[in-house]
């Protein structure tokens, strides 16, 4: 059966168009803006050094091994809907963009028809639309639900709005977050096999009433030019890794109070985009070192001169850093939220949500006992060898055969 495959954004590098193309599985790919069509093409042109970061994360969105005539990229709409994300003032006009882009992406996707394609995949939020169209056409349909249900999210944010009110804009705002939920749920419903990263997300899918029989557990899987160099000891604190959006979704707060705790004992490192306020920012800067986004180009940097990852996340799906870091022989700090494959007490830690002293305890663990250190970055690189890009294909290609995907314990 071959696939049509209709993504918003770059997820995992285009991982599921690839693996569909290698095993000879692709229809078509339908995306936004793509460094493989149309103008973004010409960003690769330049050479790196002058590349300014947003063109490289346009060059950056190519699919090099699926070929030109298998992939339409709908530009202008990747545009309209960065500067839509870009002019938001609020998480009501967030939201607002998220819904617009999937509503008008799935339009696009639907009037170019499905050509020889029995199957859809798609991606939550971005695939209510193409669903329906493949539901008339007899069309197989598969749904990817990337992240826990943004009803499931919702109570967990509103529970840390109130309790950091000053972190970030109210996450919870009623109208478009009903509408932006009532989007989800439909998809589910038109689905014949909804693919879930962790058991974290299918369980929450069954939590908000949704049909956890038709959901399959499938976890991710990276490409292993992450890997580094072994590390050697180094004198000096702890090195601790944060990577992800700052804000309470991560569990930011938590960070900090880590950061703060462990003061002279350990040196606290976050890369990503800042979700939070200027003064959550301000207070995070006098303990913590903030990088800001850069591109995925530059996380092997910020991995090797990394201890070990931190990732106190309340709400994901199963978090790509998690498979990176584990690839880049770095023992995982993660809550059982996150959605990793990160085995407790053997290549990381797993914490309770919102457990300050669990963090702490586990870090000085880790900074006092350099051969537990050693072990477990030696296990999550073993780890990893589970969880490559090749590993996955192999699981997602036995969930869309409708076998049940072999997952390491």
């Amino acid at each position: 059966m071959s696939y049509l495959v209709a993504q918003l954004g770059a997820r995992m590098h285009y991982a599921v168009p690839r693996i569909l193309y290698g095993a000879g599985r692709l229809e078509h790919f339908f995306t936004d803006i793509c460094g493989s069509k149309g103008w973004p093409r010409l960003c690769g042109l330049l050479p790196a050094d002058l590349q300014p970061e947003s063109v490289r994360r346009i060059a950056g969105r190519a699919l090099g091994d699926v070929p030109g005539d298998r992939i339409t990229a709908f530009n202008l709409l990747g545009v309209r809907y960065a500067l839509r994300r870009r002019q938001a003032r609020s998480r009501s006009d967030l939201t607002r963009a998220f819904l617009w882009a999937g509503r008008a992406f799935c339009r696009q996707v639907v009037s170019c028809g499905f050509g020889e394609a029995r199957g859809v995949y798609v991606f939550n939020s971005a695939g209510l639309e193409v669903l329906e169209a493949a539901r008339a056409k007899g069309c197989r349909a598969i749904l990817e639900q990337t992240i826990a249900p943004r009803r499931v999210e919702n109570d967990l944010l509103q529970i840390e709005q109130e309790r950091f009110p000053t972190w970030q804009e109210p996450w919870v705002t009623q109208g478009e977050a009903a509408r932006f939920c009532e989007r989800e749920e439909a998809e589910w419903k038109l689905a014949d096999v909804i693919l879930c990263g962790s058991s974290f997300v299918r369980s929450g899918i069954a939590e908000c009433g949704g049909p956890a029989e038709r959901c399959v557990v499938v976890p991710y899987g990276v490409k292993g030019h992450v890997r580094l160099a072994p590390r050697t000891d180094h004198d000096g604190p702890l090195r601790v890794l944060i990577v992800g959006a700052v804000g309470l979704r991560k569990g930011s707060p938590y960070v900090l109070a880590a950061a703060r705790a462990l003061h002279g004992r350990a040196v606290f490192r976050m890369v990503g985009g800042m979700e939070c306020s200027p003064s959550a920012a301000a207070s995070l800067s006098e303990a913590v070192e903030l990088i800001g986004s850069v591109p995925h180009s530059a996380l092997p940097s910020h991995l090797a001169w990394a201890d070990v990852l931190l990732l106190p996340s309340l709400c994901e799906g199963s978090a790509t850093a998690v498979y990176e870091a584990l690839a880049a022989s770095l023992p995982v700090i993660c809550t059982a939220n996150a959605g990793s494959v990160v085995r407790d007490g053997i290549d990381g830690f797993i914490v309770p949500i919102r457990d300050c002293e669990a963090i702490v305890d586990r870090l000085l663990r880790l900074s006092s006992d350099p051969d537990l250190r050693r072990n477990m970055a030696q296990n999550a690189q073993d780890r990893a060898q589970s969880f490559d890009l090749e590993a996955y294909g192999r699981r997602l290609l036995e969930a869309l055969g409708g076998r049940t995907a072999v997952v390491p314990p």
